[in-house]
């Protein structure tokens, strides 16, 4: 997909017009048009990163990746393992007891939604440290 075509998307997404993205990031009108034929400048193509709140590889077609707090694949798998080894560490311990239940007498509805909150849990904190720790030179 073109760069052109990339910010169309994401224009169709938040419902706004090139000409209105151009006005807002102080761009001439039909800039974003012509990069189809002229390399944008780096510093333009970070405003237009910025007003969407995107990387520049992801604008320029390198990654998938929208911005750099969205989870990889490798994350997935952390979070997965993470969950694991606290469902590990809750079954058959008796210090660690809901409404005086272990995690082994709940109701598999009940064990489900602890698992599916511990899980959602672990997603946002590590979106918030991806956020949080990832170095200015990789956003």
């Amino acid at each position: 997909m073109s760069l052109v075509k990339r910010i169309k998307a994401l224009c169709d997404d938040k419902k706004v017009t090139f000409a209105e993205v151009e006005r807002q990031i102080s761009i001439s009108n039909g800039q974003i048009r012509r990069w189809d034929n002229v390399s944008p400048k780096s510093e333009t193509l970070q405003k237009v990163a910025d007003y969407f709140d995107v990387s520049t590889d992801y604008l320029l077609g390198r990654t998938e990746v929208k911005r750099n707090v969205d989870l990889t694949e490798k994350d997935e798998k952390d979070i997965q393992k993470e969950l694991q080894n606290i469902i590990n560490g809750l079954e058959g311990n008796s210090y660690a007891a809901f409404d005086g239940q272990t995690i082994d007498d709940m109701e598999e509805e009940d064990k489900e939604l602890l698992i599916a909150s511990l899980e959602n849990t672990l997603r946002i904190a590590k979106k918030i440290a991806k956020q949080k720790y990832t170095p200015k030179k990789y956003k």
